[in-house]
Order: structure tokens, then sequence, then C-alpha cells
């Protein structure tokens, strides 16, 4: 089973995802699988991070800033904004897509385990992200 849903609006940040994901491999009915979970852009990212302290997150957006950030006058991919090119390279970090066990009919995370979108742009906009379960 595909499903491609759409996360609309929001800014940079990590965004919890999980439900929307779980809601895909609920009406998949398939006890053992695996979903994948990846996102159509080059300027967004997914992860598997911590869902319970929001420092996790805060702190994961501060350091992904420090390795890629804005302005840098070497930077030759600008005509977005000064969040483009980071962006970029911040999707290439996190990466585009995650794969996650599927037991029992549900997704197999651990306790503190969620599903993120890792938005980069400042400006919101509406995100593409397949969720294949097999």
């Amino acid at each position: 089973m595909n499903r491609t849903i759409e996360v609309k609006g929001h800014r940079r940040g990590l965004h919890e995802i999980t439900s929307m994901v779980a809601d895909v491999v609920r009406d998949a009915g398939l006890e053992e699988a695996l979903c994948t979970v990846f996102v159509k852009h080059t300027s967004a990212g997914v992860c598997i991070q911590e869902n319970a302290d929001p420092s996790a997150r805060r702190d994961m957006e501060a350091w992904l800033d420090r390795v890629a950030p804005e302005d840098e006058p070497w930077y030759t991919h600008v005509d977005e904004g000064p969040d483009d090119m980071p962006s970029h390279l911040k999707a290439i970090l996190t990466g585009t897509a995650v794969s996650i066990p599927v037991v029992d009919g549900r997704l197999a995370l651990g306790t503190w385990q969620g599903v993120h979108l890792c938005e980069f742009r400042d400006r919101p906009s509406t995100r593409r992200i397949v969720v294949m379960v097999r």
C-alpha cells in the first residue's frame, strides 16, 4: 500500500508526523511489514527522533543551524533566500527517507521515538510525504 500524505503550513523545525504514518499502517492491515516514509522535496527531511522532550528537537535544530549556517559567502544557490542552500545541506544530513518495521500491525518504534518531518525553510509550505507499507 502507498499513500501520499500532505503536511501543510509548518515553518522551520521538526514536526512530529507519527500519528499520520500510523494511520497509513493501520489502513494497510498488515501484521508484519516494512513502512518507508519518504519526503518528496530537496529542502526537507524525515527522521526518527525523541518525541517526549521538546528540548531534544530544539538541540537538533540548533546543531543543524551550526553545521549548515545561512549567509555563507561561498553559497551560489541563493535565488530563493538565505535559508535555501542550508536547507538542501540539512536534508542531506537528515536524509529524505526512513524505514520502520511493522510488528503486530503497528510501527515498531521505541518508547521515546517519533517520526518527524524536518522542515528547513522559513516560509510555510505544503510537503508531500509518501508512506509505503509492504
